[in-house]
């Protein structure tokens, strides 16, 4: 069942400099279905629009970034909303209790001068104005108790806790009230890889526990292959491939996301690891055609030519390349 259903989003951020009008185009025409229950990667190096995507399902939507077009549609209990059209209020009831969002560097969003319980009762009381403050202490003891959080974080202010519990902390704050989705952006940045670790057991233990979406976005293709159940593969503010996450790594069909493949360190494999070549595409004036083709390798005339389609060549399996969907014609 899905969740969520996100048709040819076009988000752009508009902005006019001497009165020459400027579009960056940092998500264009992206679509993809959210599964209930499901632990969903975007992946794609620095600047290719996962943020953005990212924002835009939160509908946290504020100028200079602006919906061209598309659709984002959440099928929560029973209702359909469309973020994009939804008014001020929706949004409201929306965000927190049914989609959460865990911000990049959320660690560091914690008020330096308020103890973490007051952080708890103003994100709470901002929600469930009625609450009385032995329910809250109750609700709040008994959620940092379930994932594993001593009850004396609530007494220390934020520079009194290590870097890894400030983002436990925050994902704390971001579940408390079981939210359908929850959205991570680059949940694990700036952690150690032991403390990474712990971070990304607590946002599974969740999931398993509750039984929603965890969108999980990070460069870090190692994450996506410990954590994730599927994968979207964006790059230049496009979404080029998806798959389920054995398929991605056991076999990635396009030329982009095998580099990002190829790029990862395998233990008792010393040889040298090779970047990919060129870099990204200015998103205010992409190239032609496939975005992709100025650093590919296996770029054919009609790639700068012609954009190609996010094509299904399975169940679950889809890319956006020529010769990769050609290859696997009688996949489908």
């Amino acid at each position: 069942m899905n969740v969520l259903r996100i048709e040819n989003i076009q988000a752009y951020y508009q902005s006019t400099l001497y009165g020459i009008a400027r579009n960056v185009r940092a998500v264009d025409g992206v679509s993809l279905d959210l599964h209930a229950d499901e632990i969903y990667g975007i992946a794609g190096e620095s600047s290719c629009g996962k943020t953005t995507l990212i924002k835009v399902m939160f509908g946290a939507v504020e100028p200079p970034l602006t919906i061209v077009g598309g659709k984002v549609l959440y099928q929560l209990d029973g209702n359909h909303i469309d973020v994009t059209q939804a008014d001020a209020e929706t949004l409201r009831q929306l965000r927190w209790k049914q989609v959460s969002y865990i911000l990049q560097g959320s660690m560091s969003l914690l008020n330096p001068v308020r103890k973490i319980r007051k952080t708890f009762w103003d994100f709470t009381k901002a929600h469930e104005p009625t609450i009385e403050p032995a329910k809250f202490e109750a609700t709040t003891r008994g959620h940092l108790d379930r994932l594993g959080l001593p009850a004396e974080v609530l007494d220390s202010y934020p520079h009194q806790l290590s870097g890894g519990m400030k983002q436990r902390v925050a994902i704390a704050l971001a579940t408390i009230f079981q939210p359908k989705v929850i959205l991570a952006d680059e949940p694990t940045t700036a952690l150690d890889v032991v403390v990474q670790r712990g971070v990304l057991q607590l946002l599974r233990r969740i999931q398993q526990e509750t039984k929603n979406t965890l969108v999980i976005v990070t460069h870090d293709m190692g994450i996506h292959a410990n954590i994730a159940h599927r994968v979207g593969i964006m790059y230049a503010g496009r979404l080029v491939e998806e798959g389920r996450v054995r398929e991605i790594f056991g076999e990635p069909l396009h030329p982009y996301t095998r580099h990002l493949i190829q790029s990862l360190p395998a233990i008792g494999d010393k040889s040298e690891r090779q970047g990919i070549p060129g870099a990204p595409p200015n998103l205010a004036d992409p190239p032609p055609g496939c975005r992709f083709h100025p650093r590919c390798p296996y770029a054919k005339p009609i790639c700068s030519i012609e954009a190609p389609q996010l094509t299904t060549i399975a169940d679950g399996r889809r890319i956006a390349c020529f010769l990769a969907a050609k290859e696997n014609a009688n996949v489908s």
